[in-house]
């Protein structure tokens, strides 16, 4: 019988708390605009997580105002949540 290693980003929360923290140590460029390849990245190359686990964190992210996704896709911004989040 095999056992398979726990997953730490399968929790949302977890996930969502960790994109905020990545997103928050990248320097927004344009008009406070993360391009989601810079957060993308080291979440699933450097973390080690799944594609699921990052959608089910930004969902979540955006859901509880931390995160603002742009409808594109291609980037998001920091909200004051988010801020308020990483000062606790």
């Amino acid at each position: 019988m095999k056992f398979v290693p726990a997953r730490p980003f399968s929790n949302p929360d977890i996930a969502a708390r960790k994109l905020v923290e990545l997103a928050s140590s990248i320097e927004a460029v344009q008009d406070g605009r993360i391009h989601i390849e810079k957060i993308n990245a080291p979440f699933l190359y450097s973390l080690k997580a799944s594609g699921e686990e990052f959608g089910a964190g930004i969902k979540l992210a955006v859901e509880r105002g931390w995160l603002e996704l742009h409808e594109s896709g291609t980037y998001v911004r920091l909200l004051k949540g988010g801020e308020a989040l990483l000062s606790r």
